[in-house]
């Protein structure tokens, strides 16, 4: 105290009134700072709640929801409530980029969990890197991306569509020498046909043996491409490779159900579709059909039974429609472990400041539902993640049929394209965080 009086006093009065001005402006920059630590935590969810992509969407808006509540009953993050701000695109593109930018800029969410499509995260993209917004995008896609605004939680080409392909060409799964290529008209299918071929042809398939159709979204009358692949069936042991998006997927499953397509003789091989999709379809025609996924609700793990349960006890206290019919699903499980891992690198950074809980978040790991400890590679911001096959049962369920030893390591940039193959995703970069704790693994979040 004596040293302070002292000092004031051979202040001339210009600078003691500037000190005194600064000490003021410093008490009210902490009083800002106090009411801030007291503020939610804003979680932006932009999911489409409507038109064609809503029937995929729409449970990954519920779990986000469910995951969100859970923490908040275990008391939040850093003493602060998250608090979810969800907005609904309604399967148009550019509204995705219009509400990720009127989540940032008016919200000011501290995060984004969102997008389905490659269409509409690609429309995103642009807006998180001019804003430095940070998203988690919890779907399988098709890889030739790498952003230090996006963490991928959903599987690269080399964690679903070439195992899948794999599998197919192998005795075990039919030994297919012809391949029909089926998919939406937009990035994700023309991309993933686009390295399925170079495999294919790596492999020694000829183009003659590979064709490729697509398809807009919603589209409804598939009998003309169905009759096609039981004529291109014809010309040897052939596989479908499915990359409908949407409600469209239920047009498709009945017309192969209608023209008799038996899987035993060509198997369709599905990318997005899963338990949910097959929720609005009759789906005993279907049984023996394939998808490639890196969780399946059937899969027989304690984590899974403890996320499946909590899902059903979820939909149960908020009535959501479906009621017990609802079911967890591939893109749920990402969307849930992509929360919970940004939860532990908020937890570990000791802030939401988006470089410090990127720097945060690589290397987190959480036990998933598949039976996996999944962890956030150091550097291409993709999860490592096991890669399982199922088969389609009459209730709509998958049986596995196949799947990984172990977590596979993503590749964003194919191999199989001459483009790609010499390209490195490393978005780590130096960041000092003078507060972080050790790195946390499975908070139980």
């Amino acid at each position: 105290m004596h040293s302070k009086t002292t000092r004031h006093a051979l202040m001339s009065a210009p600078a003691f009134y500037r000190a005194a001005a600064g000490g003021a402006m410093a008490l009210g920059l902490a009083a800002t700072s106090t009411a801030q630590a007291n503020d939610p935590i804003k979680v932006g969810i932009l999911h489409s709640l409507s038109g064609t992509m809503a029937i995929s969407e729409t449970s990954l808006r519920d779990v986000a929801l469910m995951t969100i509540e859970h923490i908040n009953e275990q008391g939040g993050l850093l003493g602060r409530e998250l608090e979810p701000v969800v907005m609904d695109p309604g399967s148009d593109w550019p509204t995705y980029a219009e509400q990720a930018r009127e989540m940032l800029e008016r919200e000011r969410v501290d995060i984004i969990f969102g997008s389905w499509t490659s269409v509409s995260r690609e429309a995103v993209l642009p807006v998180l890197e001019e804003l430095n917004g940070l998203m988690f995008y919890p779907v399988q896609y098709e890889g030739e991306e790498s952003s230090r605004n996006i963490f991928y939680t959903g599987a690269a080409p080399n964690q679903q569509t070439i195992p899948a392909v794999e599998y197919l060409m192998s005795d075990v799964g039919g030994g297919a020498e012809r391949f029909y290529l089926v998919g939406t008209d937009y990035v994700f299918p023309r991309t993933t046909n686009r390295i399925v071929r170079a495999f294919l042809n790596d492999q020694g398939i000829p183009d003659e043996d590979i064709e490729e159709v697509y398809t807009p979204f919603g589209h409804g009358d598939f009998q003309t491409i169905v009759d096609d692949i039981g004529s291109f069936a014809q010309g040897g042991p052939t596989a479908v490779i499915n990359t409908v998006n949407g409600d469209a997927n239920v047009a498709f499953y009945q017309e192969l159900a209608n023209q008799g397509i038996d899987p035993i003789d060509v198997p369709v091989m599905a990318t997005s579709v899963g338990e949910e999709e097959l929720r609005g379809m009759d789906t005993g025609p279907l049984t023996g059909h394939l998808a490639a996924w890196n969780y399946f609700m059937s899969i027989n793990t304690p984590e899974n039974d403890k996320f499946t349960e909590r899902w059903m006890d979820y939909v149960e206290d908020k009535g959501l429609s479906g009621g017990s019919d609802r079911v967890t699903n591939d893109p749920m499980e990402a969307t849930h472990m992509g929360i919970r891992i940004w939860a532990q690198a908020v937890k570990q950074a000791g802030t939401t400041d988006v470089d410090a809980v990127r720097q945060a978040v690589y290397g987190q790991c959480v036990d998933s539902p598949s039976g996996f400890e999944v962890c956030m590679d150091e550097e291409n911001h993709h999860l490592h993640k096991p890669v399982i096959i199922g088969e389609i049962q009459p209730d709509g369920q998958f049986a596995p049929v196949w799947e990984t030893d172990d977590v596979v390591r993503a590749e964003p940039w194919s191999q199989y394209l001459e483009g790609s193959k010499n390209k490195v995703a490393n978005w780590r970069y130096p960041y000092v965080c003078g507060d972080c704790e050790e790195p946390n693994h499975d908070l139980g979040f």
